[in-house]
């Protein structure tokens, strides 16, 4: 490469889908580039950033050598479209529009009106999925950025309301590895943060068009789904939007776009939670990776001891486990050595931040009517 007249010394690592090379570049380019090294870093064919470390400053270079994966882009359209049937079967039940025990009768679809039971499910899904749509395009969009091999999103269809929500969430595939922290710290993030800025303003205004409800005999927020009452604990963003956007009223009928954006909240701090390949574990990685193993489990221990105040955090913890083979470890990167710059200690800290003001003790509560 012509970039070589530029470098002390380089390492050259082949991988699956691409070529990773760590270079030590000349002090004289780092303090004062010339035209030259400028001009032939643009022509690189692939990405780079710089990395600065005890013997001087690095650039790190990737280009991909195979072409591009053919997605199945047929199976990711048609688990989309699913998942968009059953959120909004579930916004219908969730917005009264049908009955929980009828939601897959077209009879009592047609009792309602078509067009008003899907419209009214429809101010459920779409903000749902696109909480969940933005939250996967922050990891693949970041990944992509880094010439990493990974898939579109996977959307699952679940069951609809009162027994679910219509969907399970989404994912993505990353087919190779990462090289080092910084990648895993900035593709592992950027999904929890990207999420978050449409569940906020989808929480605020689904919040608004909710109603006080003033003789309820509870507090905080509810909503009846097909005859059984569902009432959502506040995170620390739940509380706050709600007293900004409702002001002091002791309990609040949720508005299907609220439940939504509720959803979104509680899926950004499920996902960050710092265990095993969690987005949360991706993130306690890169910062810690020599602690990872420690504290990970040390939090599933946190986590299985709240599910005596809320069984679904057994549930998931024990998911958690199972998919982690039992180890709650996380594989390890191409190069751990390589330090994390100031910017992604940042990050790091600020995830940790979001989680804090995401994350619900105890997320949700069925009761009676």
């Amino acid at each position: 490469m012509s970039l070589t007249r530029f470098l002390l010394a380089w390492r050259t690592i082949p991988l699956r889908d691409r070529e990773v090379i760590d270079a030590l570049v000349d002090p004289a380019q780092t303090a004062a580039p010339t035209a030259e090294f400028a001009a032939e870093l643009k022509a690189w064919p692939g990405s780079h950033y710089w990395s600065d470390e005890s013997d001087g400053r690095h650039l790190v270079l990737t280009r991909p050598v195979l072409p591009r994966p053919r997605e199945a882009w047929i199976l990711h359209a048609l688990l989309l479209l699913a998942a968009l049937f059953t959120t909004t079967l579930a916004g219908a039940v969730i917005g009264g529009a049908v009955d929980g025990d009828l939601a897959y009768s077209p009879t009592a679809w047609g009792s309602v009106g078509f067009f008003g039971a899907w419209s009214r499910g429809m101010s459920f899904s779409l903000p749902l999925l696109a909480i969940l749509l933005c939250h996967e395009l922050g990891h693949y969009l970041s990944a992509r950025a880094y010439q990493l091999d990974v898939s579109p999103p996977y959307f699952i269809p679940g069951p609809p309301a009162p027994i679910g929500i219509g969907t399970l969430g989404a994912f993505i595939r990353l087919r190779t590895m990462f090289t080092d922290r910084r990648q895993l710290l900035d593709v592992g993030a950027a999904g929890p943060f990207a999420g978050f800025l449409i569940a906020l303003p989808v929480l605020w205004i689904g919040l608004a068009l909710s109603r006080p409800v003033v003789h309820s005999g509870v507090h905080g927020m509810q909503s009846l789904v097909g005859g059984i009452m569902w009432q959502f604990g506040d995170s620390a963003v739940t509380y706050a939007v709600r007293r900004l956007a409702l002001g002091t009223a002791p309990a609040v009928a949720l508005h299907p776009m609220a439940v939504a954006g509720w959803f979104g909240m509680f899926v950004t701090a499920l996902n960050l939670l710092p265990i095993a390949q969690l987005d949360g574990g991706h993130i306690l990685y890169a910062g810690l990776p020599r602690k990872h193993a420690w504290f990970g489990r040390g939090f599933w221990v946190a986590i299985m001891l709240l599910g005596w105040f809320w069984s679904g955090w057994l549930v998931w913890g024990t998911l958690v486990f199972v998919l982690s083979r039992g180890q709650l470890g996380h594989p390890p990167v191409l190069d751990a050595y390589r330090p994390l710059p100031r910017s992604r200690r940042l990050f790091a800290w600020a995830s940790l931040a979001l989680f804090l003001i995401t994350f619900t003790p105890i997320p949700l509560v069925f009761a009676g009517p």
